[in-house]
């Protein structure tokens, strides 16, 4: 074996060993034979782009594919699976399909009479006969803004309004006055009103036969009522005698409860205007219902523009919008803006002029007073009252009305309208009753008239704007009166029946009420007698408390007394209230008068009083710098 070789056994013993072992020459391997080799380069086999990224990446990935039959071989075409519905939750309601203005023949209402037309003498028929009929119709006319040829049509084709109402045979409980015809007309046409009507002249029945003749032709489908809630019951009671057919949902109950109705498609929903705020804030937008017709009564709530109640009266999404209220003017004529505003026809914070609102006025505003329409109507006997204060009435006034002049007079120019009210608060109350004797003039003059009334049968309703006056007089009138209470702190489920009692025993006589809560939307038209024991500071708001008894349905006169003490601070009050009572007739008339203060001015509140500060060595008088309506001077003062 050549140096430098090597052999190996191939049980991997070396040959050198394999003799030392005992191999025989014969079992001996040749390891001459050549080995097979291969050459593996140690470099990588990969191509690195300049980037960094391996080649192979570009390479597409092997992709296994297998095939899945939708089908069952066994039937056919017809799908293996099926589709899952899911079951959507639904709600059973069951509607009317109709509202029946025709009653059934089987159930031909009783004791009810057709409307006739009045009859005429015998010796007058032929003479009628032989010329045209003068008889004034009521024919419905198309709005100004009827544009197309159908919406035209729709309304002068239509009969006349009292053929419509006497034709369906639609139940009222008697027949419209004239001017009663005319209000329903042109509420009927308009989609932007304000019926201002005088109280007593029948703004529920005009707008409630309106809303059940649109309803009844189609026009409308939803309508809101919103009033205050005192006057819920007085809605109610009024639907069920001129629409009986008609129902009436009243917004009530829980939170829950509440989001149903509002969600609901009744005919007519009615609401206060505490619960519209308030479900209304809670609703988001698409959750706000919108409505054919909104109907506002007492509409004054929303005289303040920036208050949260006028704010949320003009958002309610509607077609048609309609204002009632006795008194469009309250304290001055920019109140008239808001309420002109929620019926669209001035844009959003819109202030016309004069000249604007009278102009408006005569498209959009329907006023009429009892003397124009109402001749046949029992008068109203108005009487003040001048009465002499007791010893110790007088002694208690003249001692308060001393010391607050010298208060007064020793604040100087820092005197504000807030302390002279004050002042004229206490002498009011003062002139009521003395608080610390209890004697009171008013009183006895009350009480002697009173014994008349109850002896004759007789029904008085008293109002004042002190609570507390209320309950003084209560304990102190004999029990012959059959005195009852209406005021604020009577709970809301005890008033129906107080009203209802007051009506019906014969031995109630006396209906103690307070401005606030009993001088709007009563109907208290049995009561032959009104006193107002003390004076409000707005003529309109004593107008609406006495109309509360001097309205439609009223068989005799209504005496109101006025009860004004002499020397007085009432005395100078009622000497400006009739100034204002001029002004506010001029301003809902034609009158040319403009901005004018229907309540008290911060001047006239000085006024009442001779009020001087000291100025050097002598004395100035003290007055406001200018004559700006006092805002908020009937929130200031305790009503209810």
């Amino acid at each position: 074996m050549a140096s430098g070789e090597w052999r190996v056994d191939e049980q991997g013993i070396p040959a050198t060993e394999l003799t030392k072992v005992g191999v025989a020459d014969a079992d001996r391997v040749d390891f001459h034979s050549p080995l097979a080799t291969h050459d593996s380069p140690l470099s990588l086999i990969a191509d690195i782009f300049p980037s960094g990224l391996n080649g192979a990446l570009r390479r597409w990935p092997n992709v296994e594919t297998q095939t899945l039959s939708l089908f069952d071989k066994r039937a056919g075409l017809t799908p293996s699976w099926r589709p899952h519905w899911p079951k959507v939750p639904t709600v059973g309601l069951t509607f009317p399909l109709g509202f029946e203005f025709q009653p059934k023949p089987d159930e031909a209402a009783e004791g009810l009479k057709k409307i006739e037309p009045p009859k005429v003498a015998e010796s007058e028929l032929t003479e009628r006969a032989a010329r045209p009929t003068d008889k004034k119709v009521t024919r419905l006319k198309p709005p100004s803004d009827a544009i197309s040829l159908e919406d035209r049509l729709f309304y002068l084709l239509q009969p006349p309004l009292q053929t419509m109402l006497a034709g369906q045979e639609l139940i009222m409980p008697f027949e419209p006055f004239p001017y009663q015809y005319e209000g329903i007309a042109w509420l009927f046409e308009q989609k932007s009103a304000l019926l201002a009507d005088e109280m007593g002249l029948g703004k529920t029945m005009q707008t409630i036969t309106a809303i059940r003749l649109l309803l009844r032709g189609g026009k409308i489908r939803r309508v809101l009522m919103v009033c205050p809630k005192p006057l819920i019951p007085n809605w109610q009671r009024e639907f069920k005698a001129w629409a009986e057919e008609l129902p009436l949902t009243v917004l009530e109950g829980d939170s829950v409860r509440r989001r149903m109705l509002w969600q609901m498609p009744v005919p007519v929903l009615l609401v206060n205007y505490e619960l519209l705020v308030r479900d209304w804030a809670d609703m988001l937008d698409d959750e706000r219902p919108t409505f054919d017709l909104v109907v506002l009564d007492e509409a004054q709530r929303i005289k303040n523009r920036d208050s949260c109640t006028s704010e949320t009266a003009r958002s309610v999404p509607r077609k048609r919008s309609w204002a009632l209220t006795g008194t469009p003017i309250e304290n001055r004529p920019e109140e008239m803006h808001t309420l002109f505003e929620y019926i669209k026809v001035i844009p959003k914070g819109g202030s016309p002029d004069l000249r604007q609102m009278q102009r408006l006025s005569r498209d959009f505003v329907l006023r009429r007073t009892k003397d124009l329409v109402m001749k046949d109507l029992p008068p109203r006997l108005d009487r003040e009252e001048i009465l002499e204060l007791t010893p110790a009435q007088k002694t208690a006034y003249m001692a308060a009305e001393n010391d607050g002049i010298i208060h007064l007079n020793e604040m100087g120019d820092q005197a504000t309208v807030q302390h002279v009210f004050e002042l004229v608060l206490r002498l009011k109350q003062i002139t009521n009753f003395d608080p610390l004797t209890g004697d009171s003039v008013k009183f006895e003059r009350l009480a002697a008239d009173m014994e008349e009334i109850s002896a004759s049968g007789g029904k008085a309703i008293l109002f004042s704007q002190w609570t507390k006056t209320i309950d003084w007089l209560a304990e102190r009138l004999p029990s012959e009166c059959g005195t009852l209470i209406y005021h604020g702190g009577v709970p809301h489920k005890q008033r129906e029946p107080i009203l209802t009692k007051f009506k019906e025993d014969p031995n109630a006589h006396l209906l103690l009420m307070s401005y606030g809560t009993g001088a709007v939307g009563l109907n208290l038209q049995f009561a032959g007698y009104v006193f107002l024991y003390d004076r409000w500071w707005n003529p309109a708001v004593e107008d609406q408390a006495i109309n509360r008894a001097h309205r439609i349905g009223v068989k005799n006169a209504v005496i109101v007394t006025k009860f004004i003490c002499k020397d007085t601070i009432e005395e100078k009050i009622d000497k400006v209230l009739h100034e204002k009572r001029e002004l506010f007739r001029a301003v809902l008339g034609d009158g040319d008068s403009s901005n004018v203060s229907l309540s008290l001015t911060a001047s006239e509140i000085f006024g009442l009083f001779d009020l001087k500060a000291r100025h050097g060595k002598g004395t100035k008088k003290i007055a406001p710098a200018c004559s700006a309506p006092i805002h908020g001077g009937e929130r200031a003062i305790p009503t209810r």
